[in-house]
């Protein structure tokens, strides 16, 4: 706790001085570049990875960046809702055009589900990792996904592709999806060697980002800037 008391200090007496406007702009309203769906792990800290500042991600954290596709009736979550409310939140009020679903090695949510090992007296937990069966079924389907990699790891770079498929379940996501309204990124984060992976659709595979990686989506993204 000591530790989190110190930040404390350092933001009020270092960092509060020079964020003054930045937060009186922000009290105003919020008009995020993305939606980010990642996991609670303490190791992701996303303004760290994605060079993000205050205003500019609407998150929605959660146990294995798991999110309940919508259910048979469409429109309504199959799980928990209020990840389904953050959804509608992002397209509807906040009109963000780009959703982002981020996992990680060694998640312990993809070992316990990789493994059939949960721990005991976690019912919710539990049902929480039934998000991830799908996710099981598309690494059966996926054989670009590095063999060397734990079982863990190729399941949790699965699991990113199901969650956007999770995400897109949804009636309202679809539609902005047919009007090219919404673009998706999948990213994976290499823990114990500090490197971001973005998945390549064009090359069916994850893509470690180097400054080539990082010069092509520049490049990308100024052709399409207005």
């Amino acid at each position: 706790m000591n530790k989190l008391i110190r930040g404390i200090a350092d933001f009020v007496r270092r960092k509060r001085p020079g964020l003054r406007g930045t937060f009186q702009r922000l009290a105003q309203g919020q008009e995020p570049v993305a939606l980010l769906l990642a996991c609670s792990d303490s190791r992701i800290v996303s303004s760290l990875l994605l060079g993000t500042e205050p205003g500019d991600l609407f998150e929605v954290r959660t146990v294995g960046n798991l999110l309940a596709p919508a259910g048979n009736g469409g429109e309504a979550s199959a799980g928990d809702r209020s990840e389904a409310a953050a959804i509608e939140y992002a397209l509807l009020v906040l009109k963000v055009r780009h959703v982002i679903v981020l996992g990680h090695s060694g998640c312990g949510a993809m070992k316990a589900v990789a493994s059939g090992d949960l721990p005991k007296g976690a019912p919710n937990l539990e049902r929480r990792l039934d998000h991830a069966r799908a996710a099981r079924e598309k690494l059966e389907r996926s054989p670009w996904i590095d063999p060397a990699l734990p079982p863990e790891d190729r399941l949790s770079q699965a699991n990113v592709l199901q969650q956007i498929e999770h995400i897109r379940s949804y009636p309202l996501v679809a539609e902005r999806v047919a009007r090219g309204e919404i673009e998706f990124h999948g990213g994976w984060f290499e823990v114990a060697t500090a490197d971001l992976h973005v998945w390549r659709s064009a090359e069916g595979r994850f893509v470690r980002v180097d400054e080539q990686v990082i010069a092509q989506a520049l490049a990308r993204s100024a052709a399409v800037s207005p």
